[in-house]
């Protein structure tokens, strides 16, 4: 029978166990001042009941841990064992929704678990640096690049007013001309009616360099590469070679049926375009008048440029055609034809080998770009208006185009990215007149609306800081004859 005292304290205990041998000890728990002002000071949620505890143990049903790398991987010693055993190990040491999802078991060797973890833990092993303070890991992986910490710079101020403005009466508004080039030593000349006029751009001095009289005309002209003589292509089809310091003509070539309206230098040979749809090339060392013939357009061919490692000639004509001829080759290596309308505007990129550009008229409206050395297009862009001329910075890799019917604008590129630096407009008529000054920071621009506009829209090549605007310079206005 049990006793009252055991009885009392509310304990049941086996028969052979008398409550003398049972003894509870009472332990006094004791507050220091510290403790009782840590718990006074606690957060309010620490006085609602909850279980604490202090580890944390995550539940293995709703982990992913074939995605932290945790399985082995099957070592030679276990080849041919018991698969199910190892199955069902597997599922009592990690649960069965490690087993299931676990892609030894249940995909193909070699293939991704289907869970996309925002955080990438597993270890990537193929290639790549090994260590884990890689610069390369850090930015692929969890997009600490250089370019994302940085702040993009803010896009480069370019005048939207010319500083200079020069009247260029009987500037013709024809498409097919051109009319006007910068040379080297800064000297600027300009194609008006009959006659072509010199205007330096170090003293503002202008100079009449020739009269081709009542019964021709200036159809293009182009400097050399070291500025001091000019051919003049004329509308009889002669091209004339003249001396730019003493104003004076060194000598006369024939051989194009009609007006000649495209030239182009490299360092010893001057190609010429005529409406006849054939391209001359000039050797001034030959008595010839032409060396060589090169035929492939069916129409008009109004764009010339030479590469700058002067192999390669890229020629343009009504016919919608850009054609690229080898100075070895007397038929072209390359004829594109993406172009929808007239291709006048052609220019080479100075930064990139085999990197060419080019514009379509009015029903077409592209820049595109191609590679020389296979032919394929490498992009395109929808300029929105007749491409008249393009022109490749060398100071920076940009280029500007300008542009006809309907907007009459002058725009600034980025490449590859074609991003617009800016968009600039003046001329009430098409831009059809483009060259650059010889620091490359300037360009000039021509239009039917009798004015020559100079622009500053090229950074240095030393100083890349922003073109402060002289727009105030667009007052003075002066003639160039």
């Amino acid at each position: 029978m049990e006793s009252p005292e055991i009885k009392k304290q509310g304990l049941n205990l086996p028969a052979a166990m008398s409550g003398a041998s049972l003894r509870l000890d009472t332990f006094s728990l004791s507050l220091s001042a510290r403790s009782i002002s840590n718990l006074s000071s606690s957060s309010p949620s620490s006085s609602k009941s909850s279980t604490c505890s202090d580890r944390f143990i995550p539940c293995r049903s709703t982990s992913r841990l074939h995605a932290f790398g945790l399985i082995d991987k099957p070592s030679p010693s276990k080849e041919g064992g018991n698969d199910a055993y190892s199955r069902l190990l597997k599922s009592e040491l990690f649960g069965s929704d490690f087993v299931s999802s676990s892609p030894s078991s249940s995909s193909p060797a070699g293939q991704s678990s289907p869970t996309k973890n925002i955080l990438r833990f597993r270890t990537d092993h193929s290639g790549g640096p090994s260590s884990p303070y890689s610069p390369s890991i850090l930015g692929h992986d969890h997009g600490l690049s250089n370019e994302a910490s940085t702040p993009p710079k803010p896009p480069r101020k370019v005048p939207k007013t010319p500083h200079k403005v020069l009247d260029a009466p009987s500037l013709q508004d024809d498409f097919y001309l051109n009319l006007v080039d910068w040379s080297s030593q800064n000297v600027l000349a300009v194609g008006l009616g009959t006659c072509v006029y010199l205007w330096s751009a170090s003293n503002s001095k202008v100079t009449k360099l020739c009269d081709l009289g009542p019964q021709d005309g200036v159809c293009s002209l182009q400097w050399t590469k070291e500025g001091s003589y000019i051919s003049i292509g004329t509308c009889l089809g002669q091209v004339q070679i003249w001396d730019g310091t003493r104003c004076k003509r060194i000598r006369t070539m024939g051989g194009h049926q009609t007006r000649t309206g495209v030239l182009a230098w490299n360092s010893r040979i001057l190609a010429s375009g005529s409406r006849d749809r054939n391209i001359l090339q000039h050797d001034m060392r030959v008595s010839n008048d032409y060396i060589s013939q090169l035929v492939g357009h069916k129409s008009e061919v109004c764009g010339l440029k030479w590469s700058s490692d002067d192999r390669e000639l890229a020629s343009g004509g009504n016919d919608n055609q850009l054609l690229v001829w080898n100075h070895h080759s007397q038929q072209p290596i390359l004829r594109l034809t993406e172009h929808t309308a007239a291709v006048k505007a052609i220019a080479w990129s100075p930064h990139q080998s085999n990197l060419l550009a080019s514009g379509g008229g009015t029903a077409d409206r592209c820049i595109r770009f191609w590679n020389t050395s296979n032919g394929h297009q490498l992009n395109c862009i929808d300029s929105g208006s007749q491409v008249c001329n393009l022109a490749w910075s060398k100071n920076v890799n940009e280029l500007v185009s300008t542009h006809g019917y309907s907007q009459n604008q002058i725009m600034v590129w980025k490449y590859p990215s074609l991003a617009k630096v800016a968009t600039l407009t003046g001329h009430s008529m098409r831009v059809l007149y483009l060259a650059m000054s010889p620091d490359g920071q300037t360009i000039v621009t021509g239009a039917g609306d009798e004015t020559l506009r100079f622009w500053n829209v090229f950074p240095s090549v030393k100083a890349p800081a922003p073109v402060k605007d002289s727009g105030l310079w667009s007052l003075g206005r002066t003639q160039i004859r």
